[in-house]
């Protein structure tokens, strides 16, 4: 046998062996339910991502709402693009971030206002995404209470997916989750001096 035979023997032996292990724990997770998500870290591209599951969602055929605290801004890519798609409620709940903002009393206010639309959400069947976006700095700051945010989770429809995205995200909030991904800054384009650009910030 030539050795190149033998190199590719020994792949597809050990490819074969990989399937059965992959194949073996994709058949004990036969359970289906919503899922609760984080996704957190300092590293770019956390919103990104829920939105890329929107999309995902609306390729299945579902409905979706999305929730942005902090960001108080209408003209980013993402709210110009699914705002205008019927299975989509889209709600922007921020005014800004609190450096912008500078009142805390509003802020606060805000955020709980803000929290009430979520909630009427949560408790709608129809949806089966969820996102909310720069949720973790509302926790992170006490304008909402962890206890409570975690009780109207617990009582959403079974089958109902929730995307939280935000740096910080608490123990507490990550310990209720079913997947948490910490997405790490390396490098990025701002600390070099180039503003946020469109298509990829904005």
């Amino acid at each position: 046998m030539k050795k190149s035979d033998e190199h590719a023997q020994r792949h597809r032996s050990r490819m074969q062996r990989k399937k059965e292990v992959i194949d073996t724990s994709i058949a004990r997770a036969d359970r289906e339910q919503g899922l609760l998500l984080i996704l957190t870290g300092n590293g770019k591209g956390k919103s990104s991502s829920a939105f890329g599951m929107v999309a995902r969602a609306l390729g299945h055929g579902m409905r979706v709402g999305v929730a942005q605290f902090i960001k108080g801004r209408k003209d980013t890519g993402e709210e110009g693009f699914f705002s205008r798609q019927p299975e989509v409620v889209w709600h922007v709940l921020g005014e800004g971030f609190t450096w912008e903002t500078q009142n805390l009393t509003r802020d606060i206010e805000t955020a709980q206002q803000g929290w009430t639309v979520v909630k009427e959400m949560l408790s709608d069947e129809s949806l089966g995404l969820i996102v909310l976006d720069e949720l973790t700095y509302p926790l992170k700051y006490g304008w909402l209470e962890l206890d409570t945010v975690l009780a109207d989770l617990k009582a959403r429809p079974f089958m109902q997916h929730v995307v939280i995205t935000g740096r910080g995200a608490s123990e507490g909030l990550c310990e209720a989750a079913d997947t948490v991904s910490n997405l790490q800054d390396i490098k990025h384009a701002y600390r070099a001096g180039v503003k946020a650009q469109k298509g990829i910030d904005l």
